[in-house]
């Protein structure tokens, strides 16, 4: 597809400097460089400033840091230098109000009294088409990154706390010599078509009137094109001939990575499974196009910079190829 990598948290070409991980003569000068920049995490959300907004990169010497609990982890390298992310989610801003966080749509702000006038921490998924592609990738790997390391503490093969190595890309069991990476779960998304229409689902909770692609988590032992056939097979009765892959996307919401492929619909009668989703339907191109321009009342579309709102997109366009 010749527009795979236009998703929100990907494409930018980030150097991940993986070379250096390890060597630890090598991250000792990064941490001590004058132009090292670290990305700051408050609960999953990324420092910002502006209107726009812009990720906010600061000096490892910075007085904010002082809330971090947790080794600083080696992003990569911008303009030759490294780039770091720190977290300093042990801080707790006054008057919390801890019910607006990790909601489908947390519009809370936290200010942190060291930091600069306009510097606060937003939810990154109300960021997903605000921030350019380095922005929105390094955000997102800070985000998937520091959740895997505050799951994943403690060894899964014997239950001993794990030590952090390879710049926060490995831990390893002290007690047994366990190894373990961070992780990333596959997870399909599928936009099935059958003539003029896409079949969309709607899973509870979300906001009124939003529709969506089917989606699911690959399983052990299983090929994308099975995993597409199964999930849409279980979810709503509908048998899916040829699939073929479209793009990708990094979701760290904690840390899938979104498949996006394209299905053919077999038949067209649903049969829902209303424990996976709440609802789905047939809807055409031209229900679509009056979704994304806001005259359809009794459909909401996919949010932008999901993935599933570019596969859509693109299939109004006739670019899927």
């Amino acid at each position: 597809m010749r527009h795979a990598e236009e998703v929100s948290f990907g494409g930018s070409g980030l150097d991940r400097a993986a070379e250096i991980r390890g060597d630890i003569p090598a991250l000792a000068a990064a941490m001590q460089s004058p132009g090292a920049r670290t990305v700051v995490l408050w609960r999953g959300k990324p420092l910002v400033r502006g209107d726009r907004p812009d990720l906010v990169r600061l000096p490892l010497d910075h007085p904010v840091l002082a809330e971090a609990r947790a080794e600083p982890v080696l992003l990569g390298r911008e303009a030759g230098e490294p780039v770091f992310a720190h977290d300093i989610s042990a801080w707790v801003p006054a008057g919390l109000d801890t019910a607006a966080l990790g909601s489908f749509l947390d519009q809370s702000e936290q200010v942190h009294p060291a930091l600069a006038e306009g510097e606060r921490f937003v939810e990154l998924r109300t960021l997903l088409t605000r921030l350019d592609p380095r922005d929105a990738e390094l955000a997102a790997t800070a985000k998937a990154i520091r959740q895997w390391h505050a799951t994943h503490g403690f060894c899964a093969r014997c239950g001993a706390a794990s030590d952090v190595f390879m710049a926060g890309w490995q831990r390893i069991c002290p007690s047994c010599g366990g190894q373990h990476f961070p992780r990333t779960d596959p997870v399909v998304i599928m936009l099935i078509t059958r003539g003029n229409s896409c079949l969309l689902g709607r899973s509870h909770g979300w906001p009124q009137g939003m529709y969506s692609c089917l989606a699911g988590f690959v399983e052990p032992g299983e090929t994308i094109e099975a995993a597409v056939r199964r999930e849409v097979a279980e979810e709503a009765g509908i048998t899916v001939g040829p699939v073929r892959y479209l793009a990708s996307q990094p979701w760290p919401f904690p840390a899938s990575l979104m498949i996006g492929c394209h299905g053919e619909a077999l038949n067209e009668e649903i049969t829902l499974d209303p424990a996976e989703l709440e609802a789905a339907r047939w809807v055409t191109r031209e229900e679509v196009a009056d979704a994304f321009a806001g005259r359809n009342p009794e459909m909401l579309p996919a949010r932008k910079g999901a993935i599933a709102h570019f596969l859509l997109r693109n299939w109004l366009a006739d670019r899927l190829d």
